[in-house]
């Protein structure tokens, strides 16, 4: 089986739009589509307007035309809604969706992988956070529509994947296992999808993906060699100075900055790991022509560089993000915190500091809790037995009704609004606040440095590649 050298980084929440998956997987590597906050994004663009028709053509092509034909009712406004009103809000996931977050899921899945596989042949993949449960086997089965080559996914042990991915195949009915805080063995809380519930018509062929698991050690390898439900084409190595999630460090000690420490037990025993026999891909500060020569050497499949496409002219960053980006690597002045409270997962999230995001703490103090989105809720076993859902970045008294623990509210962000912000797709609240962004990059984002002339200039998917290929 032929895999590409190059990976492009599976970035959340629209950074890794379709146009630069397109790009890419046009240029012979494999362009990812970030699957995190579709349905959010899709029903914000055809609420804003879908001025340039991209939406509404893909959904012209869903093979369920009732279906699309009810998302593109429900939510577009031709020419856009006023700045002055609300958006329509998408529904808040819970374990069992009605059908018009499930619809609404499906589609817009299919939607993005349709638009980054559209005018070529190549293959295009997708990335998924197993974190993120809820919406899993509804987005899978929403991509797999599309005819989506790769899917890749981290920030967890993803090992029922696999076997999800063997029954969508044959449009059967798949489950996925739930995290629930309070739950004992045998509650067994589980998300269904039965991709017949969507329609009685005959639904179209379907290609299985190839599997990726996105692991940091040998152990997550081995588990997923030996445990997962169904077959894994290969591993991609993600070290802790990759953007986004990372995996946090044994001992989860912090340095004198703050940061979590990372140690010599935290790195990957890549000789054990090849001898697992799968394909394999290096991320984490593997964005050069001479890191990229490493790993040829090293005897693995290739690299996964997301940072150098972050920045790129196609993907879904703001203008407003990229420019202020630009000056500061320009100026060998970009910083990188990894913050270890941030995200609501728990996990260490990788921060850009840039002015007027975020980042910034008036900013972050100016800005109420607000929790309406909730892709990154934990479902709970109340004591009643009811499941319930709560965030750590939610108001602090709610999330203490709810049993949550007072101390795991402190420093959080609210990474969903944070994140749809970076794409131009920020919410007007209620108290006349909009969001602002909060914006994520790997260690080695001065890498760019090498891309660009200027503080306000700007390069290409392309660009990147023939860097890296050292064909510039």
């Amino acid at each position: 089986m032929s895999h590409p050298l190059i990976i492009q980084g599976g970035m959340g929440a629209g950074v890794s739009s379709w146009q630069l998956a397109n790009s890419v997987s046009q240029l012979g590597q494999l362009g990812v589509v970030s699957g995190i906050g579709l349905d959010i994004a899709l029903s914000r663009l055809l609420q804003m307007g879908d001025l340039e028709g991209h939406v509404r053509r893909a959904l012209d092509h869903f093979p369920i035309p009732e279906i699309a034909e009810r998302v593109r009712q429900r939510y577009f406004v031709e020419g856009g809604v006023n700045k002055e009103d609300s958006i329509k809000p998408a529904p808040m996931f819970v374990i069992s969706p009605g059908k018009t977050l499930t619809e609404l899921l499906v589609v817009s899945n299919f939607v993005e992988v349709f638009l980054a596989k559209e005018g070529h042949k190549n293959p295009v993949g997708i990335n998924y956070l197993e974190k993120v449960q809820m919406p899993c086997l509804y987005s899978i089965y929403g991509a797999m529509l599309a005819g989506v080559d790769y899917i890749l996914m981290g920030a967890g042990i993803p090992r029922e994947v696999p076997g999800v991915l063997d029954k969508f195949v044959k449009h059967e009915e798949a489950t996925y296992k739930l995290n629930v805080i309070g739950a004992t063995p045998e509650d067994n809380i589980k998300s269904v999808f039965d991709p017949k519930s969507l329609t009685e018509k005959l639904l179209p062929n379907l290609k299985r993906p190839n599997f990726l698991a996105i692991i940091s050690s040998a152990i997550l390898a081995i588990t997923m060699s030996k445990k997962a439900t169904g077959s894994v084409e290969g591993f991609i190595i993600e070290a802790p100075t990759a953007g986004g999630h990372n995996a946090p460090p044994r001992g989860n000690k912090l340095d004198d900055k703050g940061e979590p420490l990372y140690g010599p037990k935290d790195e990957p025993d890549l000789e054990k790991i090849k001898s697992l026999g799968y394909p394999i891909w290096l991320a984490g500060s593997w964005g050069s022509p001479e890191k990229l020569e490493e790993a040829k050497k090293l005897g693995v499949a290739g690299i996964q560089v997301g940072t150098l496409f972050a920045f790129a002219e196609e993907s879904g960053f703001t203008k407003e993000v990229k420019l202020k980006a630009m000056k500061k690597v320009f100026h060998d002045d970009a910083k990188i915190f990894a913050d270890p409270l941030a995200s609501p997962t728990g996990f260490p999230f990788k921060v850009l500091q840039l002015e007027g995001t975020l980042s910034e703490e008036e900013l972050y103090l100016k800005r109420k809790r607000i929790c309406d989105m909730g892709y990154l809720r934990h479902i709970y076993k109340k004591e009643d037995g009811t499941i319930g859902y709560r965030c750590p970045s939610e108001p602090v008294d709610d999330y203490v009704k709810k049993g949550g623990a007072i101390e795991d509210t402190v420093g959080r962000k609210c990474l969903c609004n944070g994140l749809l912000a970076n794409i131009g797709l920020a919410k007007r609240q209620k108290y006349d606040y909009v969001e602002e962004p909060l914006v994520t990059a790997g260690d080695d984002i001065n890498q760019i440095r090498n891309l660009i002339k200027s503080e306000d200039d700007s390069y290409t998917a392309g660009d990147v590649i023939n860097y890296l290929l050292g064909k510039k």
